[in-house]
């Protein structure tokens, strides 16, 4: 799908065909907006390398996906391809992300993306109700383009901070073999947010400082604004993997608590029916059939005196382990 918006250089913003992109590209102090969504076939190719005159390279790298933030300078234009992210809050989450890449030029910005891009469907329909963000320059609509991309890593981090907090709350309450597998998904997908931001705040920071011809250094001012959300989204993310790291420690030490508990009770269990074991083993054997003389006691008081031992025996023997703090 291509859809258009064109400004011309009255502020008047009206959507065009594709067949329309060469007139309006010749026309100066227009702004062309041509956003390609879906996967490109020839006939978007044939637009990206004749009408707008795209390297095949450049192009090549927008179809494909680089799945990796950055920018290259053509000269007379400049290829951006920036990462989109979202969080679907399952089984520890999983973090989706969506390539965006960007041409921009002095008096157009191409966009191109295989799925839709809840960012660039906002900025659309702004510039749909207010002619304002075409007014101001390709340069400052791709700003807007890469400020509400980083707006929504925001989301991403406060539902990771809300998983986290979700694991925390069942190691306390009843540890489960799932809780584990959830922190190590979560952990997984706190990585690879590290791994785009750190590249993509790398790729702002050259847009804001570095000599482009189709930036102009008034629109780097708001790049820097960008490039400094990214950098308090850094500093969010390893704090979100220290946050992982702790959970999955707090889950190991509750583990081994209750490990250790199990043990205990268990040689608590063995230690009181130990010499229980003793005593019936010593009394069960043919002690008494041998009749010596110096033996005076019947079967029958044996055994009484027999059951009365292993009756009392634990009990004597929990007193004293409780007198000695070991219970």
């Amino acid at each position: 799908m291509i859809r258009a918006l064109y400004a011309d250089q009255n502020g008047a913003a009206n959507e065009l065909q594709p067949e329309d992109f060469p007139r309006v590209l010749k026309e100066a102090g227009g702004l062309l907006w041509a956003d390609f969504e879906g996967p490109a076939g020839e006939n978007e190719v044939r637009i990206l390398e004749n009408v707008f005159q795209f390297h095949p390279l450049a192009v090549e790298d927008a179809i494909q996906g680089t799945h990796v933030p950055k920018v290259d300078d053509w000269d007379e234009y400049i290829y951006v391809a920036l990462q989109a992210v979202r969080f679907e809050q399952r089984d520890g989450g999983e973090l989706i992300t969506q390539e965006l890449d960007v041409f921009l030029g002095k008096n157009y910005l191409v966009t191109y993306h295989e799925q839709a891009i809840h960012a660039v469907g906002r900025v659309w329909e702004a510039c749909l109700r207010g002619e304002r963000h075409l007014r101001e320059g390709a340069d400052h609509l791709l700003y807007r383009l890469a400020d509400e991309v980083m707006t929504d890593y925001m989301p991403v981090v406060e539902a990771m901070d809300e998983v986290i907090d979700q694991a925390e709350d069942e190691i306390f309450a009843r540890p489960r073999p799932e809780t584990l597998a959830s922190i190590f998904t979560l952990k997984r997908a706190v990585l690879h947010l590290r791994r785009i931001i750190d590249p993509q705040r790398e790729v702002l920071n050259k847009l804001a400082r570095d000599d482009y011809a189709v930036i102009d250094a008034k629109a780097q001012i708001y790049f820097r604004d960008v490039y400094d959300h990214l950098v308090r989204l850094h500093d969010l993310s390893e704090s979100i993997r220290d946050l992982v790291g702790g959970a999955l420690d707090t889950y190991l030490s509750v583990i081994n608590n209750r490990m250790n508990d199990i043990m205990k009770t268990l040689t608590i269990i063995t230690t009181l029916f130990m010499p229980i074991t003793f005593i019936t083993g010593f009394f069960g054997m043919n002690y008494f059939q041998a009749r010596q003389p110096y033996t005076a006691w019947t079967e029958g008081n044996v055994f009484t005196f027999t059951l009365l031992l292993m009756a009392t025996t634990p009990f004597v023997m929990f007193w004293w382990m409780r007198r000695r703090g070991w219970m």
